[in-house]
């Protein structure tokens, strides 16, 4: 029969063949000799063979006659006699081992040569996505039938039809079972295929899947699966990578962790650049599993530094994003927190840029204040933030705007408008415009709660803080991907946040500003330290990150502006109060107990002036500024210099030598005396003040 006949006559075929149809040839045919309908059915699998067209609609048929009765879903009518469905199960089985022997036979020649036709496997070439939807309904028998179909398409269509079924199957899996069979289709071509089209397949088909993320040919759920099932294999290679450390066997090397070693690699190595713009989608399903593929992966560290900046400020842009819309959980905060710290053990420029975002983003951009329980510096009539500019950087539109007004400055005066004033716009440099009174109708935006407040200011420390810790970068070429230890903060890390702070709080200070000068040196710098002191009763965060600072010694002497602009504000506060006890001012009371416990923690202060703090909630204000007064008199003394410390080579730790220091006794008679007065109200704290 002619190719035109024979796919005249299936089309007719498949419609005429209907469940009344098929049990009267059964029993027609039951009758016959067991040879005659060997022949019968070697003759049907032939032709199927040589069928091009209506061959997807032939295997539709076949496979659904073949299927068990207990899996098909009869319509009204006449069920298929049992000895029908066995007569096309084995027609489906002998078509699969003919189409393999071809495939097979016919696949010695060259790499470069073309194979011959199938004509049964090239009309199913224009159906490689329906066969891959039909292939992950994983119905009993009928989709082991169509992945094994699957995979002798991909190995007959070449390189182009191999990376197209992969890609259909990663983008449309959604569960692991799913999933595995994507790995188990990928293993099955790399064993049948030449070793030169096997080594590219894989980098083909994701850069296919990239291809339809640029042209934009996947919907946002069909984006957010696609980067899941990434980041899902990504996972997998992780999980392999520590079971075979523990246990050698030959079956851990697995079709999954063949296939996600690779994946994770590729990611990183190649499509970085593609994946990261993606943190920032408009779809929380999209960014959301793009940061999870991304922290499942290894950065690698010959990264292009315009390249890293970039990932970073995307990276840090969506951790406050998933901090705001956290409402299930921490599930999406964690994957980011996890991008954050992988990110930056990269190289120490990674490090220091994600550190300075963290901060910056916390203290500066605007609206993220609120999370953390500080106050939003209002911004009204600013213009879109520019392009590559963080989500709620407020920073960004009054120097865009200027920007964009001073390319085309007209000078000429007159009352027509376009003079030189039409660069400015009434804004704050570093702030934006002046904000506008509030509309009485435009209703105010609802605060966080106390909890979510507490909850977001931990959350961010952690992040923080995990980056601090990961003190090696990434130099080997291991294939793990190791988790950041619990080891102490790094003081190289503890002072990049500190110099951030800093800047931060008081942008307009030197960072070399180390040494104390005398107290009566505070009256010439009353304006700079009520701005630090404004910027700390603004964001309590400030607080938080100056504990974290703290624990990396040497690292708060690089804090000496801010803790000194602090300190003097409290002193005079003290000196002004009139109130009989220090409770009745209870942010002063926090501000001085935390700060006192920083600089004693970090060994600013020895132990006996660290530990005054816990006199002062029992203490009159006079006497807490009195305490005050000694703590400033010993930093004037004994400079915060990092000079100072030495370093521990079985703790891995900076220490200092109080003994060095002379005689202390001259800075604690004024806390003595405190202590004998208030024997009753604070004697069972002398202990925590002996030297």
């Amino acid at each position: 029969m002619s190719p035109a006949l024979l796919g005249a006559v299936s089309a007719e075929l498949v419609d005429s063949l209907k469940p009344p149809v098929l049990n009267q040839l059964q029993q027609l045919l039951g009758s016959l000799p067991r040879e005659e309908q060997e022949n019968m059915v070697s003759l049907a699998v032939h032709l199927l063979g040589q069928t091009s067209t209506g061959a997807f609609r032939l295997l539709r048929f076949l496979v659904d006659t073949a299927m068990p009765a207990s899996v098909i879903i009869a319509a009204p009518g006449l069920a298929v006699h049992e000895g029908a469905r066995e007569a096309c199960e084995r027609v489906v089985q002998l078509l699969l081992l003919s189409l393999q022997n071809l495939v097979f036979s016919l696949g010695g020649e060259s790499p470069g040569s073309a194979r011959p036709a199938i004509p049964f496997l090239d009309g199913l070439r224009a159906h490689v996505r329906e066969l891959c939807v039909e292939t992950l309904r994983l119905e009993r028998k009928r989709h082991l039938w169509l992945h094994q179909l699957l995979a002798l398409l991909a190995v007959h269509g070449g390189p182009s039809c191999a990376t197209e079924a992969l890609c259909h199957m990663l983008t449309l899996a959604r569960t692991q079972e799913e999933l595995g069979l994507a790995a188990q289709l990928h293993a099955a071509v790399l064993v049948s295929s030449s070793s030169s089209c096997a080594a590219g397949l894989l980098p083909a088909t994701v850069q296919r899947c990239v291809a339809q993320i640029h042209a934009g040919g996947l919907t946002d759920q069909q984006l957010a699966q696609l980067l899941s099932n990434l980041a899902l294999m990504a996972q997998w290679d992780q999980q392999n990578t520590t079971t075979t450390t523990t246990k050698e066997e030959g079956s851990g090397s697995s079709a999954s962790s063949i296939m996600s070693a690779q994946v994770a690699r590729i990611v990183s190595a190649s499509h970085l650049h593609d994946f990261s713009p993606l943190l920032l989608h408009d779809s929380p399903l999209v960014s959301d599993a793009a940061a999870s593929l991304l922290s499942s992966t290894r950065f690698p560290g010959s990264l292009q530094p315009a390249r890293l900046l970039s990932v970073a400020r995307a990276a840090v842009a969506h951790f406050f994003l998933s901090l705001r819309r956290r409402g299930g959980g921490g599930v999406v905060t964690a994957d980011s927190a996890r991008l954050l710290a992988r990110l930056s053990s990269v190289s120490s420029l990674s490090l220091k840029a994600v550190l300075q975002l963290l901060v910056e983003g916390a203290l500066l951009w605007g609206g993220n204040a609120e999370m953390f329980g500080g106050k939003r510096v209002p911004l009204s009539g600013a213009a879109a933030p520019a392009e590559g500019a963080c989500p709620g950087d407020t920073r960004a539109p009054l120097l865009e705007v200027n920007r964009k007004f001073g390319t085309a400055v007209n000078f000429s005066g007159g009352g027509g408008g376009g003079g030189v004033w039409s660069v400015f716009h009434a804004g704050i440099v570093g702030r934006g415009l002046k904000p506008s009174p509030p509309s009485p109708s435009a209703p105010a935006a609802p605060s966080p709660a106390p909890e979510e407040v507490l909850l977001n200011q931990h959350l961010f420390v952690d992040a923080v803080a995990r980056c601090c810790c990961s003190s090696k970068y990434h130099a080997g070429t291991g294939s793990g991907l190791e988790e950041p230890q619990a080891s102490p903060v790094s003081p190289e890390a503890a002072k990049l946040v500190a110099m951030a702070l800093a800047e931060s709080v008081c942008p307009d200070v030197a960072n070399g500003e180390l040494p104390w000068p005398p107290e009566d040196h505070a009256r010439t710098t009353v304006e700079r330290d009520i701005r630090i002191r404004r910027r700390f009763e603004e964001n309590p965060l400030l607080f938080q990150l100056l504990r974290l600072v703290a624990a990396g010694r040497p690292a708060l002497c690089y804090c000496s502006v801010v803790l000194r602009g602090l300190l003097a504000t409290l002193l005079a506060h003290w000196e002004g109060s009139r109130e009989a006890t220090a409770l009745a001012s209870p942010w002063h009371l926090r501000a001085s107990s935390v700060l006192v416990a920083c600089m004693g923690e970090a060994q600013l202060l020895p132990p006996v002036l660290g530990n005054m703090h816990e006199a002062f909630p029992f203490l009159a204000p006079f006497e807490v500024r009195l305490l005050l007064l000694s703590v400033w008199d010993y930093m004037r003394d004994n400079s915060p210099l990092p000079q100072r410390f030495s370093f521990n080579a079985e703790t891995g730790l900076f220490y200092r030598d109080f003994a060095k220091d002379g005689d202390m006794s001259k800075y604690l008679s004024v806390l003595y005396s405190v202590l004998h007065k208030n024997v009753d109200r604070l004697g069972h704290l002398c202990g925590r003040f002996q030297l």
